[in-house]
C-alpha cells in the first residue's frame, strides 16, 4: 500500500473516531440531568419592575425547594422542549439555508466570489481584518451575534478558497462577534438592559467601552491572522485539515478557469446584493430579527432563482438541499437549549447563583468587580443569554457594588464582560456549535484553537476592569 493511501486511511479513521457532535451535547444533557440529582433546587422570588416592565429577581428572596430532579421522560422531552424554545432560530435558518440553496443553484455566487477572490488573492490576508471589523462593530453597536449563522457559507468558500482552513471561518465571525459583545459600545440585549437595571443611563461609559472593543477585536484581528497564515503557509498545521479535504473540499472556489459572469447572473448579484443590503438596514435600523431575515432571504433566494433561469422544479430542489445542509447547525441549537430547559425544570439555575453570589461577597473590597467578572463567566455557562442573565444576576450586583463602593458603571461593565466569553468556549451556546456544524469543526479542534484567545481576553478584561476601580467609572 502506498504511503499517500495510508494517509487517507489514517485521515479518515481519525475522522470516524471524533466525537459526533450530537452525540457530544447528548453527554452534555446527561450531565445536566446528574446535577438534578446533585445540586439543591431552589429559587428567588420575581417581581416586574413598574419603570422598566421588567421581571427581576428579589436579591433578598433566595430559598430552598423541594427537590425535582429529572426523571427518564422528562428527559426525553427535553429535547422536544429545547426545539420548541429555540423555535424561531430553528425555523428561521431553515428558511434562510434554503433561500441559500436556491441562490447557490444559480451558480452566480461562486463565479461572482471567483471572479472577487482572484482580483485580490494577492491581498488574501486582508480579508481577515476588513471582515472581522464589520463583524465586530455589528456586535459592538447593533448587538448582531445570531444573524452572523447566514453568512457562514460565505465565509467559509472564501476562506478555503483563499488558503485558510474551516477553522478560520469560525474564528472571522464569532472571534469578532465576541469582542463586541465584550466591548459592548450600544448592545441593547447586554449592555443597555444591565445599565437600565443598575439604574445609570444607558449606553454611557462609551469613553471607556469604545477603546475596549476596540483592543479586544484587535487582539482577536491577530491572532486569527496568524494562525490563518500559518495555515496558508503549511496547510498540514491546520487543526482541521483532515476534516477539510473530507468535508470542504466543495467548498473551494476554482481561480484558475473562472468564467465570465452572465448576463442573468450579474442580475441576480444585484438582486442578492440588494437583498443583503436592506437586511442589514432592517436589522441596524427597524430591530429585525431572525424572522424578517428569513422572510426577506426567502423572497431574494425566490427571485434569484427565477432570474438565474431555474425552472420550479430546481427552485425546489434547490431550497431542499438547502435546509438539508442547514438541518445538523439546528439540531444543535435545538440540544443547546435542552440543556438549559433540563436546569430551569430541576430549579438548580437560582441555586447556582445563590452560591456563586455568597462566595463574590467574601471578595476583598478591590477585587469585587473582577469576581463580578469571573462569576458571571461561570454563570454564562449556565444562561448564554445576555439579557436572561442581566435580569437575573444585575439585581444581586447592584447592591454588592454600593456596599463595597464600586460604581454600578464598574459593575455593568465587569457583567457585560462576563457575559462575552464564554459564549464561543462552551456547548451550551448553539449558535456556536450550530457554526461548528456547518464549517465541519470538531469542537475539541476548536476549544484547542481557542483557549489562548480566551486567556488573552481575560487578560485584557482584568486590566481594564481594574482601571475602571481605580478611576472610579
Amino acid at each position: 500500500m502506498s504511503g499517500r493511501s495510508k494517509k487517507k486511511i489514517s485521515n479518515r479513521v481519525a475522522i470516524r473516531d471524533t466525537i459526533n457532535p450530537i452525540f457530544f451535547i447528548t453527554i452534555i444533557l446527561i450531565l445536566c440531568a446528574f446535577l438534578s440529582y446533585v445540586i439543591p433546587a431552589g429559587e428567588y422570588q420575581r417581581v416586574t419592575d413598574e419603570v422598566t416592565g421588567y421581571e427581576l429577581i428579589d436579591p433578598d428572596s433566595f430559598s430552598f425547594i423541594e427537590r425535582s430532579p429529572i426523571n427518564l421522560l422528562s428527559f426525553m422531552m427535553s429535547v422536544t422542549m429545547g426545539f420548541q424554545r429555540a423555535s424561531d432560530i430553528i425555523f428561521g435558518l431553515l428558511i434562510i439555508g434554503g433561500a441559500f440553496g436556491i441562490i447557490n443553484g444559480t451558480g452566480a455566487l461562486n463565479v461572482g466570489l471567483a471572479n472577487l477572490l482572484a482580483r485580490n488573492k494577492k491581498r488574501s490576508i486582508l480579508f481577515i481584518p476588513l471582515t472581522m471589523l464589520l463583524f465586530g462593530l455589528g456586535s459592538a453597536y447593533c448587538a448582531n451575534y445570531e444573524e452572523f449563522l447566514v453568512f457562514f457559507p460565505i465565509i467559509l468558500a472564501c476562506s478555503i478558497t483563499l488558503g485558510f482552513d474551516s477553522i478560520t471561518a469560525v474564528a472571522i465571525i464569532f472571534c469578532a462577534a465576541t469582542a463586541g459583545y465584550g466591548g459592548a459600545i450600544t448592545n441593547a440585549y447586554t449592555e443597555g438592559k444591565a445599565q437600565e437595571i443598575a439604574g445609570i443611563t444607558r449606553y454611557s461609559g462609551s469613553e471607556l467601552r469604545t477603546p475596549l472593543f476596540f483592543v479586544l477585536l484587535m487582539a482577536a484581528i491577530v491572532y486569527v491572522s496568524i494562525y490563518a497564515k500559518m495555515v496558508k503557509k503549511s496547510p498540514k498545521l491546520s487543526n482541521c485539515y483532515a476534516y477539510d479535504i473530507e468535508f470542504n473540499r466543495d467548498k473551494r472556489i476554482n481561480l484558475s478557469n473562472i468564467p465570465k459572469l452572465s448576463l442573468r447572473q450579474i442580475f441576480v448579484l444585484v438582486i442578492f446584493l440588494c437583498g443583503m443590503l436592506y437586511m442589514v438596514y432592517g436589522i441596524t435600523v427597524k430591530g429585525y430579527y431572525i424572522d424578517e431575515m428569513a422572510g426577506i432571504l426567502l423572497l431574494t433566494g425566490i427571485i434569484c432563482g427565477f432570474v438565474g433561469g431555474l425552472k420550479i422544479n430546481d427552485v425546489c430542489r434547490t431550497f431542499e438541499k438547502g435546509m438539508h445542509d442547514m438541518l445538523l447547525p439546528v439540531t444543535m441549537i435545538g440540544l443547546a437549549n435542552s440543556c438549559i430547559y433540563i436546569m430551569e425544570q430541576a430549579n438548580i439555575m437560582d441555586t447556582v447563583l445563590y452560591y456563586l453570589s455568597q462566595v463574590l461577597a467574601k471578595f476583598p473590597g478591590s477585587m469585587v468587580a473582577v469576581g463580578m467578572f469571573v462569576m458571571h463567566e461561570i454563570f454564562n455557562v449556565f444562561v448564554p443569554s445576555g439579557s436572561t442573565q442581566a435580569a437575573i444576576t444585575m439585581p444581586l450586583m447592584v447592591p454588592l457594588a454600593d456596599a463595597t463602593g464600586i460604581t454600578r458603571q464598574t459593575a455593568t461593565l465587569a457583567f457585560q464582560l462576563g457575559d462575552a466569553f464564554t459564549n464561543i468556549l462552551f456547548p451550551t451556546s448553539g449558535e456556536v456549535l450550530a457554526a461548528l456544524a456547518i464549517c465541519r469543526v470538531p469542537f475539541n479542534k476548536w476549544v484547542k484553537f481557542l483557549f489562548p484567545l480566551f486567556i488573552i481576553w481575560w487578560v485584557i478584561s482584568f486590566l481594564f476592569i481594574m482601571y475602571a476601580v481605580k478611576i472610579g467609572f
